[in-house]
């Protein structure tokens, strides 16, 4: 352990004394959460929409922040028209094996209108996540049914200490094909042609705020797509995989992050300016084909001024600051519901069309 103390120490040349932010951690406590699974529509791109099953209504779902060592209890309501679960993705789930959320084998579905309580202890830290594991191509790969669970360790790392700033990214694609039918997709050879981060794609992703000096968590969520994340100006030090700290921590300009992976990277913000973010594997950038679009945000250092070509100038009035749930993380523990991920109810527009088309076709035989 000394060695790897050591290590982390040596590579990032001993930023400034520890920052003073990191949550205090006592005690185990019990934490007991309820979450929902909504039946909605999701704007992720100028013009399209895909219906999804939110939990709280939202896609990412509810940041869960909790430390090592908590008994959490959460009960899932199915307010939707099928079957669902929640599997706590890096649970150990140490004599709960019981709730590991696999329809056929730790529980059954969870029928609509039924409820199902999951109680396990948050026995391993770092950057978890919980998804549905019904029909996992679709309810995952193409439906929102994925946030992050974050566990916060006994005995964090004096890197992680130093961290004044957290953002949480979750990487997903989508398939306009199937995005308006629910009980479809998730085909091998479907095509997707959206690609976003925390469910939504440039244009309508949003800009990370920072100032010279901080040191930015970025967790990364392979949630629903394979990433190859890309922030110009800067090296990024990973220092965790799946949660667990790496024994030989390595700077990187692109991290590739698998489906299902998680990767901590952790970056001194030393370059003033303003700097893209993205997927760099080519075809996730766009919107169906069109450019720009896709995973892509901007790093935007305060005092910066803006040129007036700036995509982003004079659009403060549709800045959404816990976009990546960077305020969220800093309120401490507890289960976190975001506004800026709020799905919608689906529109019965179509419903009333046909209705007046079959009056208007009655009206005709008459």
């Amino acid at each position: 352990m000394q060695s790897l103390l050591s290590t982390f120490t040596r590579v990032l040349l001993l930023m400034p004394l520890a920052v003073l932010c990191y949550p205090l951690l006592s005690h185990a406590e019990l934490r007991q959460f309820e979450m929902t699974v909504e039946e909605l529509e999701l704007d992720i791109a100028p013009g399209f929409k895909a219906k999804v099953w939110a939990y709280n209504g939202q896609v990412p779902g509810p940041l869960i922040h909790v430390k090592e060592g908590d008994d959490v209890e959460i009960t899932m309501i199915n307010n939707t028209t099928t079957n669902h679960t929640i599997h706590w993705h890096g649970v150990y789930q140490t004599n709960s094996w019981q709730s590991d959320g696999v329809p056929g084998i730790s529980q059954l579905g969870t029928e609509p209108g039924e409820s199902h309580t999951y109680r396990f202890k948050a026995d391993k830290p770092g950057s978890l996540w919980y998804h549905c594991h019904v029909n996992v191509p679709e309810h995952v790969g193409l439906r929102g049914m994925w946030g992050p669970f974050i566990v916060e360790p006994k005995d964090p790392l004096p890197i992680e200490q130093e961290v004044t700033k957290e953002a949480i990214i979750m990487f997903s694609s989508w398939s306009s094909e199937v995005a308006d039918k629910f009980g479809e997709g998730g085909h091998p050879t479907e095509k997707h042609d959206y690609y976003s981060m925390n469910g939504k794609s440039f244009p309508m992703t949003q800009p990370l705020r920072v100032k010279e000096g901080d040191v930015v968590r970025f967790r990364l969520f392979g949630a629903g797509s394979e990433t190859a994340f890309h922030l110009h100006g800067h090296d990024m030090l990973v220092t965790h995989k799946d949660g667990l700290p790496l024994d030989s921590p390595y700077w990187a300009d692109v991290i590739d992050i698998p489906m299902g992976a998680r990767l901590d990277a952790i970056v001194r913000m030393d370059n003033p300016g303003l700097w893209l973010n993205h997927d760099h594997i080519d075809t996730h950038v766009s919107n169906n084909g069109k450019t720009p679009g896709g995973p892509v945000m901007i790093v935007e250092y305060e005092g910066i001024e803006k040129p007036d070509f700036y995509v982003w100038k004079d659009k403060d009035a549709h800045y959404e600051p816990d976009f990546y749930m960077s305020e969220s993380m800093a309120k401490g523990f507890g289960l976190h519901n975001i506004s800026a991920y709020k799905a919608n109810e689906i529109k019965k527009e179509r419903k009333k069309n046909k209705k007046k088309k079959k009056k208007k076709q009655k009206k005709d035989k008459e």
